[in-house]
């Protein structure tokens, strides 16, 4: 009898989840259990996440080695005249915020998120490929419970998700939009997964499901050629590697931004004692907004345009730079008393052979094109502004796309302690570190850490959520103690606005815990 392996999992769906520990009561590793929840969550977390779509997983071996494996979205070799181009927009209303995303067959990217999945397995899983697909499979067949925060993607992404037939046969089977409680159910998926099972990666990007991509391409607007798909790689990169405190923070590296942005920030607050400023009081929110502020202004400044410099790492991060707005930290927030929807998802996993991954992947909002016969949603990664800061059909021709998508994996002394990640589009970066702030400045358990109210600051708006005193807040504005013209933008309820962050962490004893955020729908399960 195969003896099951200790180990934890938290994602964006219960169903998700279920698939990840299936593999730990199998023997399989923290890697079989994410590989299982990823292809998972192409059934139960559909406007999300997708064969076709693109991300990124951060692996820390058991032998101690660290691996990014990017498979993100890479631009076409070939533009073409715009007037030809199948692109256009769509308004998402989160509520008090609306955030327009570009969509149609001039938004697809070359999809990468496949052949991550064949090459993580092959070099770090441990089980058949067949046993880690079964359950994505059975799920496609059987169906996916809708949860709340599901029918509430499906709910805003309508007009991007109903807009083929194909998608309309899923999630309207009835005419009538699915419900929280309804099941959805993806033959076409299942039968093309067990395909890709069979045959691997290649099926898709040299076989008839890439054959079929390209030429609705060609003929109907968009940029996607053979090339494109033939020579598609993933890309093994060594991790961003910085420390918080006294552990090892590792995350994505150039020419992703995330990752380099959260360590930016970090490395600010990290000169301060947060502690004593007590968590969610306005000494603690004015250091978190301005801290943004300054990454935002430095990311405008020198980051940006320098994004595929080889140096990017060792300037952007250095000692002088990080000073000359550690100063304007200190002046802005009077700190010397402190002195000692984006549509993505996350799943982290980690066991106790000391595996760890963290991966944050994403579809974009969907390009509304669906391979036919596949049920493969294709991306729309060329149509999301916060990846293309310079602007729409700037992009140059075949380059791996730049992502805010930060997997973050902390060590100490030399083994996984924190495994985390979040979706959200320009809120991940911002999410992430106030988890890590909130777990290694606060001492907050993980469950409290997650739940924690956040804040969000960017282009002069002030976000936050309720839990934090918002006439406190608005007195300190309004009276200049909180030194920068803001818009305030409180929020009634929590939301995914403010990112949705799955952890996972083995304490000091060697027992595991974790916590999928409410705020997408999240869970976790443990394997003992």
């Amino acid at each position: 009898m195969t003896q099951k392996t200790r180990g934890a999992i938290a994602a964006g769906h219960p169903q998700t989840v279920a698939a990840g520990i299936e593999m730990f009561h199998l023997g399989g590793n923290a890697f079989d259990a994410t590989i299982a929840a990823m292809l998972a969550s192409f059934v139960a977390e559909p406007a999300l996440t997708s064969v076709a779509g693109g991300g990124f997983l951060l692996a820390h071996t058991s032998d101690g080695a660290d691996t990014l494996f990017d498979f993100f979205s890479q631009t076409p070799h070939h533009k073409r005249p715009r007037d030809e181009i199948d692109f256009y927009s769509v308004d998402v209303n989160f509520g008090p915020a609306v955030q327009q995303f570009h969509v149609g067959l001039g938004a697809i990217a070359t999809p990468g998120t496949i052949a991550g999945v064949f090459r993580v397995h092959e070099q770090l899983g441990k089980l058949p490929f067949k046993e880690v697909v079964a359950p994505a499979v059975h799920l496609a067949k059987t169906g996916a419970e809708v949860n709340d925060f599901q029918a509430y993607c499906f709910h805003i992404l309508r007009p991007i998700l109903l807009k083929s037939k194909e998608m309309r046969a899923v999630l309207a089977p009835t005419g009538e939009l699915v419900k929280a409680g309804d099941r959805i159910v993806i033959p076409d998926l299942a039968d093309t997964l067990d395909y890709l099972a069979t045959e691997g990666a290649e099926a898709f990007y040299a076989g008839d499901i890439g054959k079929l991509l390209v030429q609705d391409c060609q003929a109907h607007g968009g940029f996607l050629t053979r090339d494109d798909l033939l020579h598609y790689r993933v890309i093994e990169r060594e991790p961003l590697r910085t420390f918080y405190r006294d552990d090892i923070l590792l995350t994505n590296p150039p020419p992703s931004s995330g990752g380099a942005l959260i360590a930016f920030t970090l490395s600010l607050l990290s000169r301060l004692d947060l502690e004593a400023a007590g968590f969610g009081s306005t000494a603690h929110l004015r250091v978190l907004a301005q801290a943004m502020r300054l990454t935002n202004q430095a990311r405008t400044n020198s980051f940006d345009r320098r994004l595929y410099a080889p140096d990017i790492l060792e300037t952007f991060l250095s000692d002088e730079h990080l000073d000359y707005y550690q100063e304007q930290l200190q002046a802005l927030c009077n700190t010397h008393s402190l002195n000692k929807l984006g549509s993505t998802t996350h799943i982290s996993a980690i066991d106790d052979e000391g595996n760890a991954a963290s991966v944050t992947a994403s579809n974009g909002e969907g390009s509304s094109y669906v391979i036919p016969g596949t049920g493969i949603m294709t991306n729309n990664m060329l149509g999301e502004a916060d990846l293309h800061p310079m602007g729409f059909h700037q992009w140059r021709e075949n380059m791996r796309i730049s992502s805010m998508m930060a997997p973050t994996i902390v060590l100490r002394d030399g083994a996984p302690e924190i495994v985390l990640g979040s979706g959200g589009s320009n809120r991940i970066r911002t999410a992430v570190l106030q988890v890590i702030s909130n777990l290694l400045d606060f001492q907050m358990p993980v469950d409290a850490a997650v739940e924690a109210p956040r804040i969000h600051w960017e282009n002069d708006v002030f976000n936050w959520e309720p839990s934090f005193d918002r006439r406190q807040i608005e007195q300190e504005i309004e009276s200049d103690t909180f030194p920068f013209d803001s818009i305030l933008k409180p929020w009634d309820t929590e939301n995914m606005f403010f990112g949705g962050v799955h952890a996972v962490v083995r304490n000091s004893d060697g027992s595991f815990a974790g916590a999928g955020d409410r705020r997408r729908g999240g869970a976790i399960a443990i394997s003992v």
